[in-house]
């Protein structure tokens, strides 16, 4: 009802009205749009008024509107204001041109706007260029031409890189995140490019650094001088330290970008680890991020150091932050052999304070220390069977029962401390339970005639009482090679472990070079690139000594959780074929399986 009042009150001169006026007709032109158009006249009649900040304001808020029927009478006047003497004005309108090209594309393309604001990339004033750069960039991304609508030659490079001293905090951000898409000729031309950008380094606005610093690692792929890229290393860490003493959903944020940059490049931080200790009242999500960096960091220089404040972290209130500080120490003996003694004694101290979590965790991370170092440190396995009674978790149980089983032939009483286990069997979770069902096979294979009842009682629970379908396969599968070829059992059963590796660096390559791509940005918090969560299409950034591809667009996947589907879901199993008889004086006669061979053949079930 008002509508028609209100854009009446558009022939003011007041400036302060005219603004909220128009910032009606912004939010309500899309409910009345054929009462929307009585404001064009006015619309174009301010593109020409002697004041900048007028005319400024008519083709900003005419690329707002949102209506198809105004987009028409745009052009006239937005022809005018990219060629406007005044440099405000020409910098409203190259943003103005980005707005149209969201609501009518082909118009733009045909009216030649994109040419317009591509000549502004020469403009005399760095704000002008920035917001062209601005424009041009966020049209690339949603153009069928893709990267062929902005494309980065020496002239334009050299007229933003002159520019990028000169415009805002917001401008700098723009145009550094478009030479980070601009791939060098050479070496000579990326060193003159970080030259050019590493007083950016500097900025207070982390996002500027941020920004300079992903242009700068990009470009470090083509140096190939070490003396260069060591002096660049050491400009670079100062920066990237002071974005600690931020506020800490800033901290955050910077904690990972540089966990991206740590995987790239650990040389650039390698001796700032102590900025990543984590202070007393940093939020957990902080302490979890900086736990994360400070074991890629690790080295055997400073893995005292971290060992020490590991240590002491574990004594933290905060359980789960104890929890993966227990983790990260196992970690480190994973990642460094010659530090993994010194790793194991700070566990067995840890053990010793009986704290129940503690503990736990400490037996889950000796677990994989051992699979990394077999048969090195089985001394301690005494100490960890002291402290049988404090599991009460699937993955600690799950654990002791590996470290019981890989070892029996080690341990006097093994058979008395999986028995402890076999009372509770069937209230185990299905980890547990398959962990308790291969470690007592182990147990049998190793000492066959002290455990054969216990092996038996082990397989009927797994093959007759439980109806979890893996336990029952797996059970069924140790029962026949049990039963038909004892050494094949061994063979299968005691076979040698495959060593696990140190996970610190976990990303794909080609995956991490996509994401420093994107440092910055929010594919630089998920650490996933833009296409798994970004709905639309995505424009593929180029490699470095690659040029444009006329296929710069892939579709991406609206369903993120498409990712956990690839693996398909397994049919229905098929009945299990008829046992073969066992062989005379077999296994199978010391479990007294004879009779009993039939029920697992005949049962459900299959291998």
């Amino acid at each position: 009802m008002l509508f028609t009042d209100v854009v009446n009150c558009i022939q003011t001169v007041n400036i302060e009205l005219k603004k909220l006026v128009y910032l009606y007709l912004i939010n309500y032109a899309k409910s009345q749009p054929d009462l929307a158009i009585l404001a064009v006249n006015t619309f174009v009649k301010d593109t020409q008024d002697v004041n900048p900040l007028i005319r400024a304001l008519a083709v900003r808020t005419m690329g707002c509107i949102r209506v198809d029927k105004i987009v028409e009478y745009l052009c006239e006047p937005l022809r005018k204001c990219l060629k406007d003497e005044d440099p405000y004005v020409r910098k409203t309108s190259a943003v103005c041109v980005a707005k149209l090209y969201d609501i009518n594309g082909e118009l733009v393309e045909d009216q030649g706007f994109l040419d317009m604001v591509y000549d502004l990339l020469g403009d005399s004033n760095p704000m002008v260029v920035s917001n062209a750069v601005a424009a041009l960039a966020e049209i690339s991304e949603t153009s069928e031409l893709g990267q062929k609508v902005f494309q980065i030659n020496t002239s334009t490079l050299q007229k933003m890189l002159a520019a990028l001293n000169e415009c805002t905090e917001w401008g700098q951000v723009f145009i550094l995140d478009s030479l980070a898409l601009y791939c060098p000729s050479d070496g000579r031309e990326a060193e003159s490019i970080i030259e050019r950008v590493t007083p950016r380094l500097q900025h207070a606005n982390s996002a500027v650094v941020l920004s300079a610093v992903k242009v700068m690692i990009k470009y470090m792929d083509l140096i190939t001088s070490q003396d260069t890229l060591k002096a660049l290393y050491k400009k670079m860490a100062p920066p990237l330290v002071t974005l600690l003493s931020s506020e800490p959903e800033i901290q955050y944020v910077a904690l990972r970008n540089i966990n991206l940059i740590v995987q790239k490049r650990p040389t650039i931080l390698a001796h700032e680890i102590k900025v990543f200790f984590s202070k007393y009242n940093d939020p957990i999500y902080v302490k979890m991020e900086k736990l994360e960096i400070m074991i890629k960091l690790a080295s055997e220089r400073n893995v005292d150091q971290v060992l020490m404040e590991l240590k002491e972290y574990a004594t933290e209130v905060d359980v789960e932050f104890v929890r993966r500080s227990v983790r990260a120490i196992g970690r480190c003996a994973i990642k460094l052999e010659r530090a993994a003694e010194r790793c194991i004694n700070v566990l067995l101290e840890l053990i010793q304070t009986k704290v129940n979590y503690v503990v736990q965790e400490a037996v889950i991370v000796i677990k994989d220390i051992f699979r990394k170092f077999p048969n090195r440190y089985e001394s301690i396995i005494g100490t960890l069977c002291e402290n049988l009674d404090t599991l009460d978790e699937p993955e600690a149980k799950g654990s002791m029962i590996w470290i019981i089983g890989e070892y029996a032939e080690r341990i006097d009483n093994a058979d008395e401390l999986l028995e402890s286990f076999l009372e509770s069997f069937d209230d185990e979770t299905a980890s547990v339970q398959l962990q308790m069902l291969t470690a007592t096979v182990k147990l049998f294979l190793k000492r066959p005639a002290e455990t054969q009842k216990m092996v038996q009682d082990v397989l009927t629970l797994a093959t007759q009482d439980s109806d979890n379908p893996d336990l029952r396969d797996r059970g069924y599968i140790y029962w026949r090679l049990l039963s038909t070829d004892p050494e094949a059992a061994k063979q299968v059963v005691l076979a040698e472990k495959p060593n696990i590796n140190d996970d610190s660096f976990t990303l794909d390559p080609s995956v991490l070079d996509e994401l420093i791509t994107h440092l910055s940005t929010l594919a630089s918090i998920y650490h996933k690139p833009p296409s798994t969560f970004i709905t639309g299409r995505t424009r593929m950034v180029p490699t470095l000594g690659g040029g444009a591809h006329d296929d710069e667009y892939e579709e991406s996947d609206a369903n993120i959780t498409s990712d956990m589907m690839d693996g398909g879901m397994g049919g229905a199993q098929a009945a299990p074929p008829a046992m073969p008889a066992p062989s005379a004086g077999g296994l199978a006669d010391l479990l007294g399986l004879d009779d009993e061979i039939a029920a697992p053949a005949a049962g459900g079930g299959g291998v």
